[in-house]
């Protein structure tokens, strides 16, 4: 191995947009060994360093210089990701026996000198200069500062010693700093998870502790470029049948015995709150956050394809939810769980990748006592008979039983994954190979220093969740939606754009035509803002308000609208008109349009106040259906659509839209549905077309998308 890179890695905001990804050998193999293992021994996995010994590599084992040997070969000279975990704090994991470590309370010295040390100087070494290095820096000690030793049920007499000692934060600190010091090292730091954090009186606690150790020992805030949530953890990347806002009979789900007054039901909310708390908090504005999603699939014949009956708050929870733990404190080899969405870079908007942290089949600890030279005690919560503490509710552990020590291969689990990932494995262990379609109608407007494009949707067989765009062949970003600016441009150059959709299991379609844009001359940055559309007007219905206005002009060019109801932005368009739907009977609304241009610059609004109209009359015969968004991460969204009856009452009812974006229905239940393009009809099921005179129905789907997600306008029609 030559002891100077070929070349240095670049440091960029999000390490894993353009790079391929460490896929472990060791790891590799006995996933390959497993049947039907084959399907993924190909993703992505963390190397976990979690005692001195694992540095050089145990029992024949690959040590870290193996692993990043191995690493540089796999990049063949490309941007490539190599991803560790580092585990070994003094008194580590003070609340979990099953991951305590080899140190002792007050083995911070040794922490320092014959752990982090060794590592930061092999990290350093300029034979992997050339990789994006990415760490996991210590997994839940810090948050068990916040929740396990401030003196309530859940505190434990190791949490307050690691509490009073300091040896937590220094330690971190301490990593941070000398794993900081490098210039193509990324340090993630651990965020718990949000069945953990959830709540108003751990999450902030739990960044201000994390910043505390952030600027311990020398280091600062720079060291960290962002955060870990769900780490070998089970929590629902997203919650598709249930929401944190939703209500049965006026009462709220947060007062459900499973979310417990929690502020997030999964974990892609949990941690895009978390980024935006850790950035008021003071971190940097360009921190990203990674979700383990190894193990949090929860596919398999037990997950419900819809919302849970609204008879009581826990009923509807209890048949909503994927994540079919008995309470989300459960976290030792879950029984039921499966892999989850596989490893890809800039997912979501506000995510930067989800990642395997916890290679699949590894064990979370044992089922019984085993003896060990590893530090590794046995914690009941791995035991299945278990029947539970205050950190879990006293429910039972879920555990799976016959597993082995943490970190060892525990077959039963693989399996079990695998009989359970979502998405799932498709047949014969092959996962979705279908790409998208490639992109269409590729445009773009220009001012001397940016390029704004936009594209026509694709389409895929299960549905599209992003876009990668390239200039001259070199992808510069990722995005959820049909657009995507450029910007820090040279004035008056040419530049070549084309763009790829890519789906959930990593197809990435063929490029679209490629785009030649001039930029524009002058060496000044566009500051001049749009007119002021003209002309706001509106007309409604009982439940939707249609506004219209007259076009803007710009210096430059007009790029599009932003809608705004009372001040909230609702929507964008790039038309002059928008329909604003599922609205109130009666009820007076203020609305205010400005356009925008590539520069971003915002116009002056234009207002108008429009009124609904009264509901249906006395005596008239009819329905009315409204309709409400309960979840949306991105690439697919879930609604609800409420029909009521007039005055009369039905026998049968059909609600029809159609949507101006490309949405299409994959999965609906209390209807049956038919989709032709746009268009979308939906009729009563054969239980609930009759509904008694003002009375109420409802339905509910799940949907696919990219780009906007606007309200539809419905209609309803009944039989009486």
């Amino acid at each position: 191995m030559s002891t100077t890179a070929a070349h240095a890695a670049t440091r960029v905001d999000n390490p894993f947009v353009g790079a391929g990804v460490y896929v472990n050998p060791e790891w590799s193999a006995n996933a390959a060994a497993e049947p039907g293992g084959s399907a993924v021994a190909n993703q992505p996995t963390f190397v976990w360093l979690d005692r001195i010994a694992a540095i050089n590599g145990v029992n024949g084992g690959m040590g870290l210089r193996d692993h990043l040997n191995a690493a540089v070969k796999q990049a063949a000279g490309k941007p490539y990701v190599f991803q560790v975990v580092i585990y070994d704090l003094p008194g580590r994991d003070c609340a979990a026996l099953a991951s305590n470590g080899e140190l002792g309370p007050t083995d911070l010295p040794r922490y320092e000198s014959e752990f982090i040390d060794p590592i930061a100087a092999i990290l350093a070494d300029p034979a992997y200069a050339s990789l994006r290095i990415v760490t996991t820096v210590e997994l839940d000690s810090l948050p068990n500062l916040v929740t396990n030793a401030g003196g309530t049920n859940t505190s434990t007499t190791n949490c307050e010693t690691m509490k009073a000692n300091g040896n937590y934060i220094n330690g971190v600190g301490y990593a941070l700093n000398k794993l900081g010091a490098i210039p193509n090292v990324y340090n993630y730091v651990d965020a718990g998870h949000h069945g953990w954090l959830g709540w108003d009186s751990n999450l902030q606690p739990a960044i201000d502790v994390i910043k505390q150790a952030a600027t311990a020992s020398g280091s600062t805030l720079n060291n960290v470029q962002g955060f870990v949530v769900n780490t070998a953890n089970y929590g629902a990347l997203h919650e598709p049948n249930f929401s944190v806002t939703d209500s049965v009979n006026g009462t709220t789900v947060r007062q459900s015995k499973w979310v417990d007054w929690n502020n997030y039901v999964d974990e892609a909310s949990f941690a895009k709150a978390w980024r935006t708390k850790a950035i008021a908090s003071g971190f940097n504005s360009n921190i990203g956050m990674i979700i383990d999603t190894s193990r949090n699939g929860w596919g398999g014949a037990n997950r419900p394809t819809g919302p849970g009956p609204k008879t009581t708050v826990d009923a509807y929870v209890d048949g909503s939810r994927i994540d079919r733990r008995f309470q989300t404190g459960n976290w030792c080899n879950q029984s039921g769980a499966g892999l989850g969405e596989r490893p890809k870079a800039a997912p979501e908007d506000g995510i930067a990748a989800y990642v395997w942290v916890k290679p699949p089949g590894e064990s979370d600890g044992a089922s019984s006592a085993i003896a060990n030279d590893e530090g590794k005690g046995f914690d009941a919560m791995c035991d299945p008979t278990y029947t539970g503490n205050a950190r879990n509710n006293n429910n039972m552990s879920g555990a799976l039983p016959n597993a082995p020590l943490a970190g060892h291969w525990f077959s039963a689990q693989f399996q079990e994954l695998l009989k359970n990932a979502y998405p799932a494995l498709g047949t014969g262990g092959t996962t979705d190979t279908t790409a998208p379609t490639a992109p269409t109608g590729l445009a773009a407007t220009a001012t001397s220093s940016s390029v704004a494009l936009t594209w026509t949707a694709s389409t895929d067989n299960v549905g599209v969740t992003g876009y990668d765009v390239y200039r001259g062949g070199t992808l510069i970003g990722s995005t959820n939606s049909t657009s995507f600016s450029d910007t820090g441009l040279s004035a008056s150059t040419a530049y070549s754009y084309t763009v790829k959709a890519k789906d959930a299991a990593g197809n990435v379609s063929a490029a679209s035509a490629a785009l030649s844009v001039t930029t524009s001359a002058g060496g000044t940055t566009d500051t001049t803002p749009p007119s002021t559309p003209t002309n706001l007007a509106a007309t409604t219905t009982s439940s939707s308000a249609s506004l219209t206005w007259g076009a803007s002009t710009d210096n430059v060019g007009v790029t599009g609208y932003n809608v705004y109801r009372g001040g909230t932005l609702i929507g964008s368009t790039t038309s002059t008109s928008y329909t604003d739907s599922g609205l109130s009977a009666a009820t007076a609304y203020s609305y205010t349009v400005k356009a925008k241009d590539a520069a971003g610059n915002l116009s002056a609004a234009a207002a108008v106040t429009a009124t609904t109209q009264a509901g249906t009359g006395t005596g008239s015969a009819g329905c009315t259906a409204t309709y409400k968004v309960s979840s949306d991460w991105g690439a697919g969204f879930n609604a609800d659509v409420t029909v009521t009856a007039g005055n009369t009452a039905i026998k049968s009812w059909k609600v029809t839209w159609t949507y101006a974006g490309n949405q299409q229905v994959t999965n609906l239940w209390n209807g049956t549905v038919s989709q032709s393009g746009q268009s979308v009809t939906v009729n009563n099921a054969g239980y609930n077309g009759a509904v008694a005179a003002n009375g109420t129905t409802s339905f509910g789907f799940g949907a696919s998308y990219s780009g906007s997600n606007a309200v539809p306008t419905l209609t309803c029609t009944a039989t009486s």
